[in-house]
């Protein structure tokens, strides 16, 4: 995986607020993108195997949520 980040500490924070915190440090922002592009990259990957195995090159919405439930 490469290291570029793609989401923003702008949305984690947004994030973790909506999930209840009243307040998040910058390092939280930090780990916790870190560890959801991590389970993104994954989920993508796997999307993409199911993608490739229905012969398709497309990845459809039905292959992320097969793709999550595993």
């Amino acid at each position: 995986m490469t290291t570029a980040r793609i989401l923003s500490l702008l949305g984690m924070k947004k994030l973790l607020l909506h999930a209840g915190a009243l307040a998040v440090s910058a390092e939280a922002k930090e780990a916790f993108r870190d560890e959801l592009e991590k389970f993104a990259y994954k989920l993508g990957r796997n999307a993409l195997e199911l993608t490739k195995h229905a012969g398709r090159v497309t990845v459809r919405k039905e292959d992320i949520i097969l793709a999550a439930r595993q």
